[in-house]
Parts: structure tokens; C-alpha cells; sequence
């Protein structure tokens, strides 16, 4: 009977001219990558429309689950504040969930949010993928290898180097790009990088940077809040489905500032450590005279570690972040005032923060804003 019903109430909505689109994804990431490719689709568009996406393969509460916390995203206003294209779609199961399908819905666009669109396509204009990658690899040659912030790349084109006793293969690192402006557009290619991540073998791909020069285009506090924005619900939905058992995240902006990342004193899912933790920090790693000679403004520099020319979001495999931190990378961090908390990358951050506060700010801007220029 259920069946039944489930098939009735599909066409009813092919009556209406509701176009049914079936999708064969059997896992979650194949799942998410359809569900945002679709309502990245109807979210470019200014008409009211409706597609129903049907996922025979994917348990009802799964779908589910996507489409409760989608409602309570819209209930955000700090996010959708931010995310304004998407406060016109809703996803809900067709049913009530009676049946595994999803029924995307878009409002008409009003002259209001034609506006809000029209400003951030003008913002950047018609990104270059050629001119974008060279940018974003200068950025890695200067900043992660010869600043060594990340001790395992060598070349732009290579990671996982110095991990071979772990068991870690050096391979490929993917450059990836997508010009849209739209959320659910970069939400749509990171779910489509995370497909091809699982579908690769480890020892043919290691990792991938994705580029995403529409999302928070220039070095604006507004461009940062977008930024800021769109990267939360990037890591909010790869966590929804514990996909951050399988992947890590590194968030860059070229405007990037720690203590605009939401929340500010606390740890934040493909974000550098607070801002507030790195004096404790340099105090457990043993470098006193850091911990308590550096100025507030050196400890700032440590900003330009994740200032790359446009928005990337580097997807790494959970299982080289493993091999490269080692079984004791979890650590506590008295923060004063019987403060403790649960923090990682000791080393690393110490090591970065101390080696970007010796160089004078003029030098870090110049170099960001020459990398800036390469996209143009």
C-alpha cells in the first residue's frame, strides 16, 4: 500500500509538470552531490520551479536528515545573513517520507534578491580557470613550501611527500574550479571533488584544492562574511553524514581573519585555532620568548597562512591528516583562568605563527596582492 502511494503521488507531480528525476546513488556522497548539483540548478534560475529527485537506494532517513537540518538552516539568520540565495528554496520529502524522493522548490526571485545576485556576479566578473589555478599555485609554492607550512608538500603538484614510512604514497594534488557565485554551486563542486576523491585510488590522487573565486569575491568584510559563510555550511553538511571521518578541510580566503570565524574562541572545522589560543600554544611548545615578546600584531600574521588569492577549499584525506599528526596530535591547552581545551596541530601552528610573525606585514600584503593580480 505504501508503494502504492509512493507511485501515485509521483504522478501527480509529473501531472503538474513536476519533472521526476531519478538518481542512482547508493552512498551518501553521491547522494549529496546530485541533491546540491540539482538545487544549485534551480537556484540560478529567477522562475518558480520544482524537481523532484527520487534516490531509490537511499534509506529515508538519511533524506530525512538533510531535510531537517536544512529547515533549521533557514532558521539561522548570523548564516542566511549571508547565504540570501538560499532562503528561497525548500527541500522536503515527498510524503512526508513515505517514499525515498525530495521535492526541491524555488520561490520567484524577487527584484530584491535579482539585485543581491546580479552584485555578486559583477563582483568578480568572468573568472579565468587557467589565470585562477596559476594564482593558486604560486600561492602554494610561496606560502606552503617555501614557508614550509606544511611539511609533507614539495611542489605544487605533489603531496604526501616524507610520509612513505606511514604508509602514504606521494601522488597527484587535483586543481579544481567552478565559477559560480551561488552556495549550492559550491556546495554542488565539493561534493562532485569529494566523488572523485572516493572513486580515485589514494596513490593516484592525494588531494584536492578547489577553487571558488565567485564565493566571497575581493578581500571585503562582507566578501569575508561570505566566505566565512558558505565554507561553515561546506563542513556543516560533509559533517551531517560523519564524512569528516573520511576528510579534512582547509579553508583560505584572501581576506582570512581568525577572529571573524564564528566561533571565535573555540575550535571551527577547517579553520586555523583561535587567535586567543596561540600565546597557550606557543607557551606548551616550550617558545617562551614568543609566547611573550611578540606583539599582538605579529601574532596576527599568523592570518596569512590561509590568505590565498580567491576562496579554496583544500579537501585532504582523513588518512594522510593521520599519518602526518601522529597518534598524539590531540592534546589539552590550558588557556588560563582554569580553562582547558581539546586542541591538535601543535607544531605546526607554533612552528607557522613564529616563522609569518618574523616577516614584516608589508612583505605578507605585497605578496598576497600580487597573487591577487594573477587572477585578473
Amino acid at each position: 500500500r505504501k508503494q502504492n502511494l509512493f507511485q501515485s503521488l509521483l504522478r501527480d507531480l509529473q501531472i503538474e509538470g513536476v519533472p521526476l528525476l531519478g538518481c542512482d546513488a547508493n552512498q551518501v556522497h553521491t547522494m549529496s552531490a546530485a541533491l546540491w548539483t540539482t538545487m544549485s540548478e534551480l537556484s540560478e534560475n529567477d522562475e518558480e520551479q520544482r524537481a523532484c529527485l527520487v534516490l531509490e537506494d537511499i534509506p529515508i532517513g538519511a533524506l530525512q536528515a538533510f531535510v531537517d537540518d536544512f529547515l533549521v538552516l533557514k532558521t539561522q539568520g548570523r548564516l542566511m545573513a549571508n547565504l540570501k540565495e538560499m532562503s528561497r528554496i525548500s527541500v522536503s520529502l515527498v510524503g512526508k517520507g513515505v517514499g525515498p524522493a525530495l521535492l526541491i522548490e524555488t520561490t520567484t526571485r524577487t527584484e530584491e534578491e535579482k539585485a543581491e545576485k546580479n552584485a555578486r556576479a559583477a563582483a568578480v566578473g568572468n573568472p579565468d580557470e587557467g589565470k585562477c589555478t596559476a594564482a593558486v599555485k604560486q600561492f602554494v609554492d610561496r606560502m606552503v613550501i617555501k614557508e614550509q607550512t606544511c611539511p609533507y608538500t614539495k611542489t605544487p603538484d605533489i603531496a604526501g611527500v616524507g610520509l612513505e614510512a606511514q604508509g602514504v604514497t606521494p601522488s597527484a594534488v587535483a586543481y579544481r574550479f567552478s565559477a559560480t557565485t551561488d552556495a549550492c554551486g559550491a556546495l554542488s563542486a565539493f561534493w562532485n571533488s569529494v566523488c572523485e576523491l572516493i572513486a580515485t585510488p589514494e596513490n593516484q590522487l592525494s588531494t584536492t584544492l578547489l577553487s571558488l573565486p565567485g564565493i566571497g569575491s575581493g578581500q571585503s568584510a562582507e566578501a569575508h562574511d561570505r566566505f566565512a559563510a558558505v565554507v561553515e555550511i561546506v563542513g556543516r553538511y560533509l559533517c551531517l553524514y560523519r564524512g569528516d571521518g573520511m576528510f579534512g578541510l582547509v579553508h583560505f580566503h584572501p581576506a582570512y581573519e581568525r577572529n571573524l570565524i564564528e566561533p571565535k574562541n573555540s575550535a571551527a572545522y577547517g579553520h586555523l585555532p583561535p587567535q586567543s589560543w596561540l600565546r597557550p600554544m606557543l607557551t606548551k611548545s616550550g617558545n617562551l620568548n614568543e609566547a611573550e615578546n611578540f606583539t599582538d600584531e605579529q601574532m596576527d600574521h599568523s592570518n596569512y597562512q590561509r590568505r590565498s588569492p580567491h576562496t579554496v577549499i583544500n579537501i585532504l584525506r582523513v588518512s594522510q591528516l593521520n599519518a602526518a599528526a601522529g597518534p598524539l596530535s590531540i592534546f589539552d591547552l590550558d588557556l588560563g583562568d582554569g580553562k582547558t581545551e581539546k586542541a591538535s596541530g601543535l607544531v605546526t601552528y607554533t612552528r607557522n605563527a613564529i616563522r609569518l610573525g618574523n616577516i614584516d606585514k608589508a612583505t605578507l600584503d605585497a605578496a598576497v596582492d600580487a597573487e591577487v593580480a594573477m587572477t585578473k
